[in-house]
Formats: structure tokens, sequence, C-alpha cells
């Protein structure tokens, strides 16, 4: 990520030594710089360095038309490999590099310790990623975040289990038996907290709920305690390698419940496919941010963000979670640019004045902060693993393909 910083200055050095050697004036090179800052390296690097993709296109995209309010805009990068280096990292880019606000950060408890560290030194921070509810339920007032949050997720999975799951499946929703797992951070928990209350709403059965630290080695126990209590639909809130460990464990002792929701970026990762096996994640459903695989009339500029992505790291989008970071920061910096300045706030009155319709973005989500500087305007979407794709296939105004079941 840092190479991406010394080129650019290499090459800003070689124009301005051309320019003087060939007795010709140097160009001006106006610039304003924002933090991006993302676990780069670590458990969660996978999904840290797709969402900073995402921040880097949408930055491509507005330098290519002229940058921001006339500056070309530079990203100084951060690693929050753990919550203490995430808020290290903060304060190196406020106080050293000056940044005008920091881009971030997926992994929602580095992003409450960062942006903590932004909010005392009245610096805004953008999340894009990160779904816990503390992220902006705290009283903050330049915390702003533009992507659907965990209540969104949880809404999202009970209701695709009650209109489209059960039906296909030809059950009563409150015939089926539920199992809730998820990993203990704030992530995992703020997303149980309303997978509980959505289900009880809607009167389901949860028969089952356990959670685990993500970095557990074993999960054996709870695959057998989900097979003894007879779960017929099982929950899972998670990172990476513990999906991956879920869905391996389960299929070493011949658990195959009616379904498995996955809620996200575990679950979305093409990698985690590939780890546990076409025929193992085949049919699998999964609750995240908007895929690439959605109707284009959805989600306008798919299609372009998908050319872009391709063009750039030379392979197709990992996971939604670049294409969201890249629709939150694109509709951000287009706000920034049409305001007047680059302090707090007038970065502030600019972001409030938001107002992109549902629709509106490549992303399908539209953009407008409202209560507790959170986007009123943002969701999920209902995906399957199809054939070795993840498939958009809830709601039906956004799918592409219908659900599949094996009953």
């Amino acid at each position: 990520m840092k190479y991406n910083h010394k080129f650019r200055r290499t090459v800003i050095s070689s124009l301005v030594a051309t320019a003087l050697l060939g007795g010709i004036s140097a160009p001006a090179f106006a610039e304003v710089k924002f933090g991006a800052l993302y676990p780069l390296s670590g458990g969660l690097a996978l999904l840290g360095e797709e969402s900073y993709r995402g921040l880097e296109l949408a930055v491509d995209q507005i330098n290519a038309n002229g940058g921001v309010q006339g500056e070309n805009v530079v990203l100084e990068t951060g690693d929050a490999v753990d919550n203490n280096q995430a808020i290290g990292e903060a304060r190196r880019l406020i106080s050293r590099e000056d940044v005008k606000a920091i881009f971030g950060t997926y992994a929602s408890s580095r992003s409450i310790a960062a942006s903590q560290v932004a909010e005392m030194s009245k610096v805004p921070y953008f999340e894009l990623g990160a779904v816990a509810d503390d992220v902006t339920e705290r009283g903050l007032s330049y915390v702003f975040r533009t992507n659907p949050t965990a209540y969104h997720m949880a809404e999202t999975i009970i209701e695709m289990l009650v209109e489209g799951i059960a039906p296909e499946l030809g059950v009563e929703p409150s015939d089926l038996k539920i199992g809730i797992i998820h990993e203990d951070s704030n992530y995992g928990s703020s997303v149980a907290k309303h997978q509980r209350a959505f289900a009880q709403e809607h009167g389901l059965n949860i028969v089952m709920e356990e959670h685990y630290p993500a970095t557990s080695v074993d999960m054996s126990s709870i695959v057998l305690s989900l097979q003894n209590r007879g779960v017929d639909v099982v929950l899972q809130t998670s990172y990476q390698d513990d999906s991956v460990l879920f869905l391996r464990q389960a299929d070493e002792r011949g658990y195959k419940p009616k379904a498995i929701i996955g809620g996200g970026g575990g679950y979305s990762m093409i990698q985690t496919a590939e780890a546990v096996g076409a025929d193992t994640i085949e049919g699998v459903y999964n609750v995240d941010f908007t895929q690439y695989r959605i109707n284009p009339e959805f989600a306008p500029g798919i299609d372009a963000f998908v050319e872009a992505y391709e063009e750039k790291y030379g392979e197709s989008p990992r996971s939604g979670h670049s294409l969201m970071n890249y629709a939150g920061a694109l509709e951000l910096l287009r706000a920034i640019d049409s305001g007047n300045g680059f302090s707090a706030e007038e970065i502030k009155e600019a972001v409030l004045a938001m107002d992109v319709p549902v629709g509106g973005t490549a992303a399908g989500i539209g953009m407008m902060i409202g209560e507790n500087n959170q986007n009123q305007r943002a969701r999920m979407m209902g995906m399957q693993w199809q054939d070795g794709a993840l498939t958009t296939v809830y709601p039906e105004e956004a799918s592409v393909a219908e659900m599949r079941t094996s009953q």
C-alpha cells in the first residue's frame, strides 16, 4: 500500500526535475490529504484490503474528474491490525500527516477505537463498512457512516427467511428450529441482538444461541449442540476464518441443516468458497453488502465499477466490501467537492447536505445522513452461493436468480 504513495512522489519529483532542466516552470500540484485506515495485515487483511480497494477506486474516479475543490486527493494509509494500532495510526494520520478526514475501517471494534481519536481531534471520520451499533450510537459529532448496519443485516436475514426461504422449503417459518451463533465482538453481538428481536417479532422459534471468539480453532462442540437440538436453520455472524471453520466442521460431522444463513464478509469471499469446496458452499445463503452479481437496473453503475476494478487489480471483486466502500466514498467526496473548504465544520456541512435517492449508486443504496450521523438510505441484500458464484436472490427487485433448496 505504501508503494503507491512512494511512486506518486517519485513521479512528481521526476516531473519537477525535468521541468527545471528544460528551463520551464514546474507544474503546480494542489493536493488534499485524507486518511485510509484499514486492517491491511493480520487476520482481517483480506477484507481490509478489499475494502480499501473500493476507496481507492472512488479516489481514482474523483481525481480523473478534477479532484475535490480543484485539488488532487492523496490517500495516506494506516494499518489497523488491532485496536491499539488503530488508535496509534489514527493519531499519526491526524498529527503527522495532517489529513482532513479519515476513511475506513471495515472492522467494527477498530472503527470504534480509532473514530474516538478522530472525534477528540475534531477530524471527520467516515465509516464505510463496519456495522456494529456502537459506531454511530455514541453521540459523536464528527463520525459518519454510509453503509448499512447490524440492524439492517438482522432485519434482512429474518425477512429473507420468513418471506423467501421458508416458503421455498414448504414449511411455516414458526415450525423451523433456529440456532444463532456469532463471534463475540461488537459486530457479532450487535447482529445477534437484532436477530433475536426480529425473530420474536415474527414468532420464530430460537432453540439455541452461542457465541465464541473469532480466533477459535475448534467449533465442533457448537456443531454438536446444533445437531443435538435439531436446528433446521443456522444464522452465523462471522469473519472469514470462523466461517470456514464452521462450514468445514459441520461438513465433517455430516450436519446438513435446511439452511445456513451467513451474516457478513466471511460468507461473501470467493476465498471462503475455495477453502471449503464447491459442494460445501453450494446453497449457502448470506446477507451482506451488495455483491456485483445484481440487477444493474437496481444498481446503476455496477458494470462500470466491475470494469474499473478488473482493469486496476486484474481480477473480479472478491466481495461486496469494495463496492460498498466505493459507493460511500464516491458520494462523500462528491459532497465535499460541492462544499467550500476543508475544515471539519465545512466538511460536516457538505456531508449533511447529501441527498442521493435509493437506487442512485452502484451499490443500490441511497445517501442521506440522518439520526446519529447514520445513512438513512442504506440496506443489505440477500445472496446465495449458486454454481460457485454468490448471486443476489433477495429482494426480488435486486435479484438475478431464484432461491434454490435441496428439499
